[in-house]
């Protein structure tokens, strides 16, 4: 493995614009030439329902070393962008298209319209299968969620994991073991735990992988966590049971305030205001409320949610620990690429109180022995709107919504021997989406988009942007549920469903809380009618009347 480097006068004179010309297409040669015996090694770890700001390394006081040691020899995107819901982003993740263009602009229900089928396109091809083109093996332990029934039959290997969404952590029966006839691992009654079953059968993947050395691997690690029901073992529980007490606008601020330490966020930025929430089973909006306003027997009980989903993101990192350990060990860790992010904002379903029993607006309030079980094998929470908006922090919104509280991720990428590691800093700001993943996984494989097949990837190698100083520009398009957005620059215009579009400076307003529609509408209209162009494009217009959920019935 050797690095790109530079003769030291590249590095005297950064300010020299015909330097940096010469660096960028140095590097840029760099990526489409063999710089390894083989093809390096991917893995791509993707968290479920993570909130901006939860990792230690985003500004978060959860426990995640391994995350933070990850982003801390790495590098953090900082304006990376999902595409608000977990099965239209895992879409674009294994294709590299927008996700309405492969059938799954909402969930896995087909409701017949050609962006909405509820499956995966049989036209698009996975970034396993395109690997398999420069001899990868590819595998997925975790979340498949893209609704057909066998990832075998999309270019993986093997599987271990859910079709579905998560709804048990402590069952064994929630997860099975593909292709037909291969056998899981056995766990004693007990010692089940969905979020170190799936990490089990990873490294058992990457040990079938060790066994062709010659061959590179893909590993597509998709965990639950920390999505619903709030679910985790008491141990993990304990450490969190106090750090909650002090409520989400004490929570909000302190992360702000480590944010802005670490240059996740500018100094300039502002705290948004807590964030509407929409309890649609009954159709009631409201803001999440002020901690301080809340009785004491509702703030323990909220308290309590906050920390079950804490021991959620803890316990997956020390997953993530068990198998970089793993890669270590081989001597696989520094050639390996290692990309993590999540696939939309945290969860507010569906208000400042949470749900018990399903996802519905039914609410249980915990005292006295009950708060001791919540979070145990048999329960069934989710942690609501005040936290959400304190995961998402500084951010207005959530999963579902085109906000930034719904469509920024964090994102790191560790890979100490790629021709990142000595030219890209710590933090960068540049935008990218998801969309990008497939593409920066072919270049570095050797293959090119065309190697996709007819639904080549519309995004770009996140290694050439990043390593360019000046990118090409490009615009992101966002829609779900009706929410709609449109990135470009500086400037983002976004909506709400069936409400006006709003025009945001993001050079001075990432927050969103400074609408400029009106002093700018020629820019509106401008940037609307690109939305409507893309819109049409990728089988996102006409918008469905009936999603075939009640509450998003169109008028």
């Amino acid at each position: 493995m050797r690095r790109v480097n530079y003769p030291d006068t590249f590095l005297l004179d950064r300010g020299s614009r015909l330097l940096d010309y010469i660096k960028t297409l140095a590097l840029m040669l760099a990526l489409t030439v063999p710089l390894f015996s083989k093809a390096p090694n991917i893995l791509l770890i993707v968290a479920d329902d993570l909130g901006y700001s939860d990792l230690g390394c985003y500004g978060g006081e959860i426990d995640t070393p391994t995350l933070d040691r990850l982003a801390g020899n790495g590098t953090k995107l900082t304006q990376f962008y999902n595409t608000g819901r977990c099965c239209p982003s895992r879409a674009s993740i294994l294709t590299g298209q927008y996700p309405h263009r492969v059938g799954l602009g909402h969930m896995t229900k087909d409701i017949g319209q050609p962006g909405y089928r509820g499956r995966v396109s049989p036209e698009a091809r996975t970034i396993a299968e395109v690997l398999s083109k420069a001899d990868y093996r590819s595998f997925i332990a975790g979340k498949w969620h893209l609704g057909t029934n066998d990832p075998t039959r999309h270019g993986f290997e093997e599987f271990y994991g859910t079709l579905v969404s998560a709804k048990r952590f402590f069952d064994p029966t929630h997860l099975i073991r593909l292709p037909e006839g291969r056998t899981s691992r056995h766990y004693e009654e007990g010692e089940f735990y969905a979020t170190d079953a799936v990490t089990d059968h990873a490294i058992d993947f990457l040990n079938l992988a060790r066994e062709t050395p010659e061959r590179p691997w893909f590993l597509y690690l998709a965990y639950h966590a920390p999505h619903f029901p709030l679910h985790a073992p008491r141990e993990e529980i304990v450490k969190y049971a106090d750090r909650y007490q002090g409520g989400w606008d004490r929570l909000r601020s302190e992360r702000l305030d480590r944010m802005k330490r670490m240059g996740i966020v500018d100094e300039s930025v502002a705290l948004s205001p807590r964030s509407r929430y929409w309890n649609y089973g009954e159709t009631v909006v409201g803001e999440n409320p002020a901690w301080d306003s809340l009785s004491q027997e509702r703030q323990r009980d909220l308290a309590r949610r906050m920390a079950i989903y804490a021991a959620m993101v803890d316990r997956m990192d020390q997953q993530i620990g068990r198998l970089v350990s793993d890669l270590k060990a081989s001597g696989e860790l520094d050639d390996t690429l290692i990309v993590f992010t999540s696939d939309n904002g945290a969860c507010a379903e569906w208000d400042p109180r949470g749900f018990d029993g399903k996802s519905s607006n039914d609410n249980i309030l915990h005292e006295g022995a009950a708060l001791e079980l919540m979070g145990s094998k048999g329960t069934y929470h989710s942690v609501g709107s005040g936290w959400a908006n304190a995961s998402n922090t500084p951010w207005r919104l959530y999963k579902h919504f085109n906000h930034e509280g719904g469509i920024a991720s964090p994102c790191i990428i560790h890979w100490p021997n790629g021709p990142l590691a000595d030219v890209v800093p710590a933090n960068t700001d540049s935008p990218a989406h998801i969309i990008d993943l497939m593409p920066t996984f072919l270049a570095v494989a050797g293959l090119s988009a065309d190697d996709a097949g007819p639904l080549a990837p519309v995004g770009d190698s996140l290694l050439a942007r990043l390593i360019e100083r000046s990118p090409a520009a490009r615009d992101l398009y966002f829609e779900h549920e009706g929410h709609r957005a449109v990135r470009s620059g500086q400037w983002k215009l976004v909506a709400l469903d069936q409400e006006p579009w709003e025009l945001y400076d993001f050079s001075n307003d990432r927050t969103e809380m400074r609408n400029l529609g009106d002093d700018y509408p020629e820019l509106v209209e401008k940037l609307s009618r690109q939305w409507d162009i893309w819109a049409e494009a990728n089988q996102v217009t006409p918008l469905p009347l009936d999603r075939g959920v009640n509450y998003l019935k169109r008028n």
